[in-house]
């Protein structure tokens, strides 16, 4: 009987240590699945398509005049292949004249000559349109309270203006262009007039291939201010003499605005005086500015 328990017991006592190593197999391969997230290939996806760019084209936009400030903030982009490759900030003085940058790169502008800036406006725009064509997006350029940004390296300038004028032009769309090419033009008379002593000027600005800025003026031979510059002191006087219902500078606005809103010189006409009536309360002549036009326009 004793050997027959004790040998019952072996087997019960086998039986407790198989169970037990089997348990002990089964933890094992609970706590080290097949395919962990470190083994498991990565999850197919499909490749990401890329943003799509700006619709090809050129692009302008105006900001509205203010009763503040005698500048009209202007911008003109082009955009190929979904990029924009070009970007042209400027602004127009309600007195007509130079634009913002011609008057800037004359060093009329003087910024730096004021001791407030490092570098003068035009140098200033040209980091901020720069750093519009690398970005790519104006909304890069974020700007303070007061209307300037710390994100562009070595501008002190508002540049709140850009930033809203290039996200409404953008948003717009792409624009018809005009007749003529971008850029700055200028012409000068070959030589100075005998009799008055003054050799005249054309300064013309396009942008979005039309003409937004144009500045007729005059250097005299012996030096001093120029005849915009007498003409609105009184020292030119016109109106003084008596032979003038306005002085040289209005009349020579007129006549630049004419050009700007018709955009074609063909359309002032001219008497055999150089005088013309196609613009109201013009009496000066005019011919010179139109042939210095039509020189300064020549490769436009």
């Amino acid at each position: 009987m004793k050997k027959v328990s004790i040998t019952v017991l072996m087997f019960m006592l086998v039986a407790v240590i198989v169970a037990g190593c089997g348990g002990e197999t089964k933890s094992s391969n609970a706590e080290k699945p097949a395919n962990t997230a470190t083994n498991a290939p990565a999850e197919s996806t499909a490749p990401t398509e890329p943003e799509e760019g700006y619709a090809d084209g050129s692009y302008y936009a105006e900001a509205t005049p203010s009763e503040d400030s005698d500048w009209q903030e202007v911008i003109a982009l082009q955009v190929e292949d979904g990029k924009i490759v070009d970007v042209n900030w400027n602004a127009l003085n309600k007195s007509g004249g130079l634009d913002k940058k011609a008057l800037s790169k004359a060093g009329q502008y003087g910024m730096k000559e004021k001791g407030n800036a490092a570098a003068e406006w035009h140098e200033q725009a040209e980091q901020l349109e720069k750093f519009l064509i690398e970005k790519q997006d104006p909304a890069a350029i974020i700007v303070n309270d007061d209307g300037k940004t710390d994100a562009v390296s070595g501008v002190s300038i508002t540049a709140s203006g850009f930033a809203q004028l290039a996200d409404a032009a953008l948003k717009a769309g792409p624009v018809e262009r005009g007749a003529y090419k971008d850029g700055s033009y200028y012409a000068e008379a070959d030589s100075f007039d005998e009799k008055s002593g003054w050799k005249e000027t054309v300064n013309i600005t396009v942008m979005n291939g039309k003409i937004v800025a144009a500045s007729w003026n005059g250097v005299h031979k012996d030096g001093g201010t120029d005849k915009v510059t007498r003409s609105k002191s009184g020292e030119y006087g016109m109106k003084e003499n008596g032979n003038a219902a306005a002085e040289w500078h209005e009349q020579a606005f007129n006549a630049e605005q004419y050009l700007i809103e018709k955009q074609d010189l063909a359309a002032i006409t001219l008497g055999d005086d150089g005088s013309t009536d196609a613009i109201s309360g013009v009496s000066i002549h005019v011919n010179g500015f139109v042939e210095l036009a039509a020189k300064a326009l020549a490769n436009a």
